[in-house]
């Protein structure tokens, strides 16, 4: 009788490591995992890489214009030489296999991992999927249970092989083109041009110039401190609209100087209309990866790749988190099931939670659960391996923390307060104050911040209005005219930049381009937008001035020379649209890549005689001054910069 192998085959050696011991495979093998019947083997990353253009004719070693565009008619693919022993592991593996079990990464790369080598490897057998959000074993135990038929994640690996071709296509002969145009004009250096890479980089480029052709603009603005009942609070006043910017920002200075007089003269301000309205505020979603490097650029300072990086080892190594490469913030209903278990291992991990316990309701089902927005993944959440956090520490702690908080907001009821708006009429001129009282925390009671204030750092405390009522008089304290300019767009920090790229629909000017990509996944994906940056960064592309990104002279040159469709940021998420109806069946991957292939030669044809000048080394060496530090400065004015008191007059209140 024919003995049955299954192997398991899996992204990392981690991975196998964890999933093994749970199928009982525990005796070390060749590059594999071996137990009864079963056995686990890795890759380390992508075995295979996409053959370079010498692979299919040697004359492709030299670059040369007349030999562009390069478009390969049958793909090949080759061992990477680094990995090459675990790859022979892996094929006599597959070769001795009698069903294959794919339990890489839940998504379109791992996807092509493991079904690159299927291929090359030309195995012919069954073959099952594991599906899996989370490494620890309960999760692993939960999802062996539910094996899918391989055939359902199949569009995947066309998905992402059709990814890498368009990489291909537009990498090797985008580059070598400007590159060797580069060189005809003296620019030795190699200008590496790339699907997603390049567009990027426009983003920089594009707001890096916003900054440099920034012309401030003076306004002024008047703080009024007001009091009744011994209560101060402060109002602003509020300048005719035809005084003023579509901001809201007076720009005449002698009507504001009037109106300051004006108000120090007065010996009170009379409130004319009151209005106060309770505002609710719904628990933010569980964490993507996106949203996760955003927030963790603002408040911990952390660059994209670091903050990837750490959720990989909360993911891998400590197991406290679930899958962490995620473009989803909800979560499927069926998991709701697991809260009270997660919640009760979370309370235990942590004593500073115990503070929580009589707010958190896990019967409460928040508007993250949603089958219907769940994609491949669901949200990052904590899982209910956290039984000691001790071995978290600095950043990863914090990391896991804001996770963490996400996850308990969602069993939290809503922050509540009531916001009142107080129009006060002050010598004919017009003010406005603004208070808010918090009526119930909520879900605001499971931040960070909320747990453990950090000491210094916190931030001011909203203002609250005294009790008015329409038609009472407040005195006037002080008046404060302020001298101000209008401030240019702030650099993008790395955060900022995940967050422009995710939401790139915002940026594209044409409104039926800016509709289909609302539902997009916009630039890159969630996997790749931090090696994509640090790639740019590694290059001498970016710079970094603290947490701002800069672009060097070759970025902006670059960008000038390349097609505009390239560096289209619209582009290349239609391109990601495209590779979404590859993956749903709507488009095949022949249809997607002869489309690309097509596009290509069109480019290629259209610069091939362009004039090229480059600006400076794309290196280290040659980074140039970040584009904020030239930036125009105001003239001098006679009106003073900064604060102007208005005194008031003797016998004034």
């Amino acid at each position: 009788m024919m003995v049955v192998m299954q192997l398991y085959l899996c992204e990392k050696p981690s991975q196998a490591k964890d999933i093994a011991a749970v199928l009982g495979a525990k005796r070390r093998g060749d590059g594999c995992w071996l137990g009864t019947n079963v056995t686990v083997t890795w890759c380390i990353g992508h075995l295979l890489e996409t053959a370079p253009p010498d692979a299919y004719d040697a004359r492709y070693k030299r670059w040369v214009l007349a030999d562009l565009p390069i478009i390969p008619e049958k793909w090949k693919m080759t061992v990477k030489p680094r990995t090459a022993s675990q790859y022979k592991a892996v094929k006599r593996l597959l070769g001795e296999a009698s069903e294959l079990v794919i339990a890489t990464d839940a998504d379109r790369e791992g996807e092509m991992i493991a079904r690159e080598l299927v291929e090359h490897c030309r195995y012919r057998g069954p073959i099952r999927r594991l599906w899996l959000s989370a490494l620890d074993d309960a999760s692993i135990r939960k999802a062996l249970a539910v094996l899918k038929p391989g055939i359902e994640t199949f569009s995947l690996y066309h998905s992402a092989l059709g990814r890498s071709r368009a990489d291909w296509l537009i990498g090797m002969n985008m580059s070598r083109l400007f590159t060797l145009l580069g060189r005809q004009s003296g620019y030795q250096g190699v200008l590496p041009v790339g699907r997603v890479q390049t567009p990027t980089l426009r983003l920089v480029v594009d707001r890096d110039r916003s900054i440099a052709d920034f012309v401030p603009v003076a306004y002024w603005a008047i703080d009024v401190q007001l009091l009744h009942d011994g209560t101060a609070f402060t109002a602003q006043w509020r300048a005719a609209s035809d005084a003023c910017d579509d901001q809201d920002r007076c720009l005449n200075q002698a009507l504001a100087q009037k109106a300051a007089t004006a108000i120090g003269s007065a010996a009170s301000a009379r409130v004319i209309k009151l209005r106060t309205e309770r505002m609710r505020e719904v628990a933010p979603l569980p964490f993507d990866l996106g949203t996760l490097q955003e927030v963790c650029s603002k408040k911990l300072g952390l660059g994209a790749q670091e903050t990837l990086d750490i959720a990989q080892a909360l993911y891998e190594t400590h197991k406290v988190i679930t899958y962490p490469r995620s473009d989803c913030g909800y979560l499927p209903l069926s998991q709701h099931s697991e809260a009270p278990a997660i919640l009760a291992a979370l309370r235990q991990a942590d004593p500073a939670l115990n503070a929580l316990h009589d707010y958190l309701e896990p019967q409460r089902r928040s508007r993250a659960w949603n089958d219907a927005k769940v994609s491949a993944h669901h949200g990052i959440i904590p899982t209910a391996a956290a039984k000691n956090l001790d071995r978290l520490v600095g950043k990863q702690r914090a990391v896991y923390t804001l996770i963490r908080a996400r996850y308990l907001a969602q069993f939290l009821p809503n922050h509540e307060y009531d916001r009142t708006q107080a129009d006060f009429d002050c010598a004919g001129e017009a003010l406005r104050a603004v208070g808010k009282q918090i009526v119930e925390p909520g879900w605001k009671r499971a931040l960070p911040e909320a747990l453990a204030p950090a000491k210094g750092r916190e931030a001011p405390a909203p203002q609250t209005l005294p009790a008015l009522a329409e038609g009472r008089d407040c005195a006037v304290a002080d008046v404060k005219l302020k001298d101000l300019w209008t401030q240019p767009p702030k650099p993008f920090t790395e955060g900022d930049l995940i967050k422009a790229m995710k939401n790139v629909a915002k940026l594209v000017e044409d409104p039926l381009l800016k509709q289909k990509l609302k539902d997009t996944t916009g630039i890159g994906t969630e996997a790749t937008r931090a090696s994509i940056i640090q790639g740019l960064l590694d290059r001498g592309y970016l710079i970094k001035n603290g947490k701002a990104l800069a672009a060097t002279p070759a970025a902006f040159s670059l960008i000038d020379a390349v097609p505009r469709a390239i560096a289209d940021p619209g582009t290349t998420a239609i391109w990601e649209q495209a590779l979404d109806m590859v993956q749903s069946g709507e488009m095949s991957l022949e249809e997607f890549v002869t489309k690309q292939a097509a596009w290509m030669s069109k480019q290629v044809a259209r610069c091939a005689g362009l004039n090229l000048t480059i600006s400076g080394p794309a290196s280290p060496a040659g980074r140039g001054a970040a584009p904020w530090k030239n930036k125009r400065k105001p003239a001098k004015r006679k009106a003073s910069t900064g604060t102007k008191r208005v005194a008031k007059p003797a016998g004034k209140a």
